[in-house]
């Protein structure tokens, strides 16, 4: 079954709006109007207005170089190289080049009248309020992705909690068959994530932040310390007190992953069980030693992990 997507639909709506309302008014070449319309509809609010204000002033110096131009050197082809040679360059560098495309129209219904008088210059005008006009006006509209933010954030906490608990059953059995395809989904969930959050940001006006991008940002720094610690993990193959008593904070951390911040009772948690670390008998072997060492490391990074989390709270 064909799906239409909000995108097209608001791009179909805004094109034959803007095209009826110009002939409505009788403007000449009132097609030019859903043309413009269908080159600003953007996939964010914020895009939209960024793109319409480009194709305005584009268009606007379009205009002056189609009068400079054509009745300076007269409307023949070589009128129109010679504009665009110089017309390309400006817009670069007022930095509208998006408004290339729609500004060439204008500039083509000029040379077409082989004349520029006021009224056309008003007829150009209209057209591109019009063109606009619509676009921001059906741009206004974008469905809420709230539901898929959430989701994501459901899925990435899903997908720390196996890890986790992969990471428990390693510590306490000292055997995995874990594949680690978690992980890969972890760091596509977070791109994803990332990229809808942002897509959220642009389409809020007056707002410039995100709490859903804060957090999925906060989670991939934590991912980061999480890859970094599996290599840890899985050099550790003595079985001691000091590995069980980590296996079952691990254990414990992974029950309370979720939006809401826990993270400053657990740092204490870490603290705690990092004395009791001190207080216990030195190690008698060198591998006790290593693997001693090792755990200290993990606990260390364990610890950068809450507090990450512990931050989050001030955004």
């Amino acid at each position: 079954m064909l799906k239409i997507g909000y995108r097209t639909a608001k791009t179909a709506i805004g094109t034959a709006l803007s095209i009826s309302l110009a002939q409505y008014v009788g403007l000449q070449n009132f097609v030019s109007a859903g043309i413009i319309t269908l080159l600003c509809i953007q996939v964010t609010k914020k895009k939209s207005l960024r793109t319409a204000w480009a194709r305005f002033l584009a268009c606007i110096t379009a205009m002056v170089f189609a009068f400079i131009f054509f009745e300076g050197i007269g409307y023949h082809p070589g009128s129109i190289a010679l504009l665009l040679l110089v017309f390309i360059p400006t817009t670069v560098r007022l930095k509208v080049t998006e408004g290339i495309a729609t500004s060439s129209v204008i500039l083509l219904h000029f040379y077409a009248a082989k004349q520029f008088t006021v009224s056309l210059v008003m007829n150009e005008l209209l057209l591109i309020i019009i063109g606009i006009g619509v676009a921001l006006l059906v741009n206004m509209y974008m469905p809420s992705v709230e539901k898929q933010l959430k989701e994501y954030q459901r899925i990435i906490e899903d997908l720390f909690r196996i890890i986790f608990k992969e990471i428990v059953h390693y510590l306490r059995t000292n055997e995995s068959k874990w594949d680690g395809k978690e992980l890969m989904l972890t760091a596509d969930m977070l791109q994803q994530a990332k990229m809808l959050a942002l897509r959220n940001v642009e389409n809020h006006l007056l707002r410039n932040e995100d709490s859903y991008y804060h957090y999925f940002r906060m989670r991939e720094k934590q991912f980061e310390i999480i890859e970094r610690v599996l290599p840890l993990v899985t050099s550790i193959t003595y079985t001691g007190e000091q590995r069980n008593m980590v296996a079952d904070f691990i254990d414990k951390l992974s029950d309370a992953i979720h939006p809401g911040n826990t993270a400053d009772q657990f740092i204490q948690q870490l603290r705690e069980m990092k004395k009791r670390f001190e207080a216990m008998e030195l190690p008698k072997t060198r591998e006790e030693f290593e693997e001693r060492a090792a755990l200290l490391h993990f606990v260390k990074e364990m610890e950068q992990y809450l507090i990450i989390k512990s931050e989050f709270k001030t955004h």
